[in-house]
């Protein structure tokens, strides 16, 4: 018995399916319409449309009215421009992957790059893409003319490609351009649907005893199929039409493949079939019955059926004012309104979504009054939300989120599609002042309370982030020791000292640790959010606290304290701090010391505010010098009684 297997992608692609079906749109409401060349490339379709009132012309030569139907093979700008001249309404079946390459070629043209287009010259897509550089691309068909292509050195060049090329082609063309001394960058612009029924008659006709191709002898894509077959299965045969089919050559015990251009309507497609079963095993009884049955009923048979409330599966047509058009193999499109589109108010459809697209919707509404089909991704994401975040709850996994909005109390953020209220006092593990801080990022959470009728969903991150913390702790704790050095990030000032983020574990500068100099304030030296390198002086474990210190012992003043202040000798300071016993005066920053009170005047002092003031500079005598106690004894006194013995003597001398 033999096997006969269809190509999945076999017929029509939407592209060309589209045009077609806005062809007998335009028919059925009893309009004059003309087609910009043949519709498609099979004499089938473009035969029963003519029958019907459709004139296909080469020229706007004398046409003066009716609408012109632009084919899914596009054209190029001058034609649209001369459409608008005329005042001719325009019924634009342009295929998507088509309209793609023309604002590709436009935009780069304008921005004064070489545009190179890999396809056939004559084909009239590739005329009408050159079109919209002012028919001035270089067009090849071969990695020999690649090869041969004169192009300037240095300068900017773009390649796109017929949408039905052969892509190990394209390939071979691309690495002959890579070689030349010019700067390309590629667009492969061949249509996924022509990708993918390449590569499925690839793998029927290595599994198969004999092939059938069917398809237009003028179909470029037609032609590629039949290369590509003919390369794996000898026996691979070309047919327009079932009368082109020689059953003679086929056996009962054949695998039959059978697959079919992007121009070969259903109907041709179903007859073959047909045919070939009952010829052979009688597999397939009355399929589409004996009576003769017209192409527009093939093509309305092909359809899918729609009802409210289904979800299926289509294709982006367009996206115009953030409004997604999607083909769904059915005789109207289908219309995504931006509302409908996310649930994320900030999810902007042009920059997510591009014509040819797969895409799954829901349908509301068959018919919303304008004959589109009323349809919505966003309740697919509610859907396909609800289900993660229910699973998530009774699981207690962890889910993520976009934070959209900040509310009074918390946060909303979506999980497709899906707003979860996250109270303030959830949000982390501590008092968080500004929420705004959170609005457009991306959030691990757990689901804590959920009522699913109520649509009330509650997010909560602060178990999540104490366990991250901990987490951080253990890991950073067993890794660090004082003496060391580490770098993190300034979390909070307080009036004492400032916080430093280690890697999730907070560790303290005291005030006293900031500088060698004297600072009233942490702001005086450092800002939140800042990075620094610290020295740990100290890690208590039990209690979890580190101790750090931004001094550098390199730069200890005191270093050096000795050798600069040596007993003896007369210094100037500045008067810092008062105490009851005397004064402190900073010989500079790091270094003070002490002016007893007995040592402020040539005379009993009550106070020392009586004899000085904070600020005053003044000259003292260095008395004492410890430096493992960091101390300095000093004496106004005694450099104002050596000051007048020194004066004295000038006086004598003078004398």
């Amino acid at each position: 018995m033999s096997k006969i297997t269809v190509a999945q992608s076999a017929g029509f692609c939407f592209g060309v399916k589209r045009a077609i079906e806005m062809a007998y749109q335009q028919i059925e409401n009893n309009e004059k319409t003309y087609s910009y060349g043949p519709l498609i490339h099979n004499k089938e379709v473009t035969g029963d449309l003519e029958k019907k009132g459709l004139t296909i012309i080469e020229s706007l030569d004398n046409i003066f009215e009716g609408a012109i139907l632009v084919r899914s093979h596009g054209i190029g700008k001058a034609l649209y421009d001369a459409l608008e001249e005329k005042g001719l309404p325009v019924v634009d079946g342009t295929c998507p992957f088509v309209k793609k390459i023309h604002s590709i070629v436009k935009e780069n043209h304008d921005a004064n790059k070489g545009i190179i287009i890999a396809g056939s010259s004559q084909h009239p897509e590739v005329v009408g893409i050159n079109g919209w550089c002012e028919n001035a691309a270089k067009i090849i068909e071969t990695p020999e003319e690649a090869s041969a292509l004169d192009l300037q050195d240095g300068a900017e060049y773009i390649i796109v490609v017929q949408t039905t090329f052969r892509q190990s082609r394209f390939d071979e063309i691309v690495a002959e351009l890579k070689k030349k001394k010019i700067h390309l960058l590629v667009f492969n612009t061949i249509c996924s649907a022509t990708e993918k029924r390449q590569a499925e008659a690839v793998s029927l006709s290595q599994n198969v005893d004999k092939m059938i191709v069917i398809g237009d002898k003028k179909s470029s894509n037609t032609q590629k199929l039949v290369e590509i077959c003919r390369k794996n299965c000898e026996n691979t045969v070309h047919i327009e039409t079932i009368c082109d089919l020689v059953l003679n050559n086929f056996s009962k015990n054949d695998k039959i493949g059978i697959t079919a251009g992007a121009s070969t309507p259903p109907a041709i497609i179903k007859e073959v079939v047909v045919t070939m079963s009952e010829a052979f095993d009688n597999a397939v009884q009355n399929l589409g019955g004996s009576e003769e049955i017209s192409f527009e009923q093939m093509l309305e048979e092909s359809l899918v059926t729609l009802h409210t409330g289904d979800v299926v599966k289509g294709t982006v047509i367009q996206v115009v004012n953030e409004e997604v058009s999607v083909n769904l193999g059915y005789k109207s499109d289908g219309v995504i309104p931006r509302g409908e589109f996310s649930g994320d108010p900030t999810v902007i459809p042009s920059k997510v979504i591009q014509p040819g697209d797969e895409i799954e919707v829901f349908v509301v509404r068959v018919n919303d009054g304008d004959g589109n089909v009323l349809l919505s991704k966003k309740r697919i994401e509610a859907q396909k939300g609800m289900e993660e975040i229910e699973a998530a709850f009774n699981e207690k996994s962890v889910v993520t989120g976009t934070v959209t909005e900040v509310v009074k109390g918390g946060l909303i953020a979506v999980v497709n599609g899906v707003r979860v209220f996250i109270p303030s006092s959830q949000v982390s593990n501590r008092f968080i002042e500004d929420l705004s801080v959170f609005k457009g990022q991306e959030l691990d959470f757990n689901i804590i309370e959920m009522d699913r009728v109520k649509r009330r969903i509650i997010g909560g991150r602060k178990a999540l982030v104490e366990k991250e913390i901990s987490a951080k702790r253990a890991t950073l704790f067993a890794s660090i020791e004082a003496g060391v050095k580490a770098t993190g990030k300034v979390s909070r000032l307080t009036d004492f000292g400032a916080f430093v983020d280690l890697g999730g574990v907070d560790g303290l500068i005291h005030i006293s640790e900031m500088s060698w100099g004297r600072i009233t304030n942490p702001k005086e030296i450092l800002k939140e959010g800042q990075a620094v390198e610290v020295l740990i002086l100290d890690v208590d474990k039990e209690k979890g606290k580190i101790s750090l210190s931004l001094k550098d012992n390199n730069m200890n003043p005191w270093n050096l304290a000795v050798e600069k202040y040596a007993v003896g000798t007369i210094v100037e300071g500045k008067v810092v701090r008062m105490v009851p016993f005397g004064a402190f005066v900073e010989l500079e920053p790091g270094v003070d010391g002490l002016v007893h009170i007995s040592q402020i005047a040539n005379k009993h002092v009550v106070k020392p505010e009586d004899e000085l003031k904070v600020g005053q500079v003044i000259s003292v005598k260095v008395l004492e010098v410890n430096t493992e106690q960091k101390k300095i004894s000093l004496s106004k006194r005694q450099a104002e009684a050596l000051a007048e013995e020194a004066a004295e003597e000038v006086v004598e001398t003078e004398a």
